[in-house]
């Protein structure tokens, strides 16, 4: 194990505690773990400086022969010899390649050297170079001024998995077979069979090469959510995604839902999409062939966008449509519990308030009058010689006398007040903010109402009816709850019955 600082030990041991014992076992007791050599580590070190050079990189890679000597073989490839001369130092050969294509040879050398699988070796790196080409892009367009190593750990995002794929081969194959499987899927997956995921896996083995804080934090976060004010976090967690979908079966679809995550971004609207897509079909050939990769063949990344913004409108008129039906029944839903909860409330015959609602109401009142220091009366009517009409005429008839006065006594209420049959020919009014003076002078212009215009034509005669009333305000008693109020305007009523009917009582007068 490379480590070089007490710092580093202790970055090395609070990972590993991190570990499942078994996953940090087995690990450690890995002969095919994937290692890097000490010019590697340099390289990696060079590359997080913000301004490092060809030389830098020269310097670095010089002091291990092999590795210089696969720099400078792929320099001098067809595809790079762009010059009949080739190169003949380290330094040219950094400067033909560029600085990424460097970077991505020397670790793929490192990490790949002595490996045989190589189907596994494609996916693996495939995947990291366009994630890394992908991720500086973005950082390009979104935060230049956070110019950093976010080609370097774009990279190595996901060494966790070579790590994983290395020392669980059999049980590898099972979990990294589907190439259709998301990252997210793949994480939730790993977590539920080792008791972790490939970042903290990854992370480990970083900090085992003795590589740099800032590489090591930048890989455990790499899988972390978008809703961050770090861009460039935000760059690299991006890059796999994009990753995915350029390397997909189905880039257009897998491109439109990308575009979909994106969309709920605030930055969305500064994301050149063709830009980045353009990037990629011109930066990926020549790394690919670099690192003897296959690249997608004949990625048209103009048409590639637009099918995938084609599939985007598809899926937005889609979803606005099942919204909209989603809405209506929602809407439906809500107008048929609108009118069920009224007809919960009405009596379907006189369309007052039924004898629940009313008492319900009269409760809320009367406790809101008790805590807020204010009054109100109620008023009990009952209508007089109602039996004799009914025998007399038949139900039916006591049914019309019934409806028309409820529409009599709805045209006298004031707004506020609540009026309900109280049961049979029984009615009660409720009065907030009236005491019994004013409760009785309302009573009186039912009884003149009732006295001027009939209730009902029955064998062409008008049918006139009165009505005993009985009024108790709440300020005449001392009413411990709301239905000792009824009970003594229902008091008065009787008295008033008991007097000759037609007429008003007051409960206490």
């Amino acid at each position: 194990m490379t480590v070089n600082t007490a710092a580093s030990e202790t970055r090395y041991t609070t990972l590993a505690d991190q570990l499942p014992s078994f996953i940090s076992s087995t690990l450690l007791q890995c002969k095919r773990l994937p290692s890097l050599p000490a010019a590697a580590l340099r390289v990696l070190n060079v590359a997080r400086t913000a301004d490092a050079t060809c030389s830098d990189y020269a310097k670095a890679i010089e002091h291990d022969p092999a590795l210089t000597a696969r720099v400078m073989s792929v320099a001098n490839s067809v595809h790079y010899l762009r010059t009949p001369q080739p190169s003949h130092t380290c330094f040219d050969a950094t400067q033909r390649l560029g600085l990424d294509v460097t970077l991505a040879t020397v670790l793929s050398f490192c990490l790949f050297e002595d490996d045989h699988d190589a189907h596994s070796r494609a996916r693996f790196w495939q995947r990291a170079i366009t994630a890394a080409a992908a991720a500086s892009y973005l950082e390009n367009q979104l935060c230049p001024h956070q110019s950093g190593s976010i080609f370097t750990t774009a990279l190595l995002q996901d060494i966790g998995i070579l790590a994983l794929q290395k020392a669980y081969p059999a049980d590898a194959d099972l979990l990294y077979a589907d190439d259709r499987s998301s990252h997210q899927h793949i994480i939730q997956v790993e977590k539920r069979y080792f008791g972790c995921d490939h970042t903290l896996v990854g992370a480990w083995l970083m900090a085992k090469w003795g590589a740099h804080d800032e590489l090591i934090n930048a890989i455990y976060h790499s899988h972390g959510s978008l809703e961050t004010d770090d861009m460039a976090a935000v760059c690299l967690r991006m890059s796999g995604p994009i990753a995915d979908a350029w390397l997909s079966a189905n880039p257009s679809q897998a491109v439109a839902d990308v575009l979909r995550q994106w969309r709920t971004l605030p930055t969305f609207n500064n994301w050149a999409v063709d830009g980045l897509l353009a990037h990629l079909q011109h930066t990926l050939p020549p790394l690919s062939n670099a690192l003897g990769l296959s690249a997608p063949c004949g990625v048209d990344s103009l048409a590639l966008l637009q099918n995938a913004q084609q599939l985007l409108f598809e899926h937005t008129l889609s979803l606005s449509a099942r919204l909209d039906a989603q809405y209506k029944a929602r809407e439906t839903l809500l107008n048929d519990y609108a009118k069920l909860e009224q007809r919960s409330r009405i009596d379907p015959l006189t369309k007052l308030a039924n004898r629940a609602w009313l008492e319900e109401q009269l409760r809320e009142r009367f406790h809101l009058c008790l805590t807020t220091k204010r009054t109100m009366s109620v008023v009990f009517i009952d209508l007089d010689h109602f039996k004799v009409l009914n025998d007399q005429y038949g139900h039916q008839a006591g049914d019309r006398v019934l409806t028309h006065f409820g529409k009599t006594l709805t045209s006298l209420i004031r707004s506020g007040a609540v009026a309900g049959r109280y049961g049979g020919e029984e009615f009660l009014v409720i009065l907030p903010d009236e005491d019994a003076d004013s409760a009785k002078c309302f009573a009186e212009r039912i009884t003149r109402r009732l006295q001027e215009r009939p209730m009902a034509h029955l064998d062409q005669k008008p049918v006139y009816v009165s009505v005993s009333i009985g009024v108790a305000g709440l300020n005449d008693g001392g009413f411990g709850n709301e239905q000792e109020l009824i009970d003594a305007a229902d008091q008065s009523m009787y008295f008033t019955k008991r007097s000759g009917r037609g007429g008003v009582s007051v409960y206490g007068h």
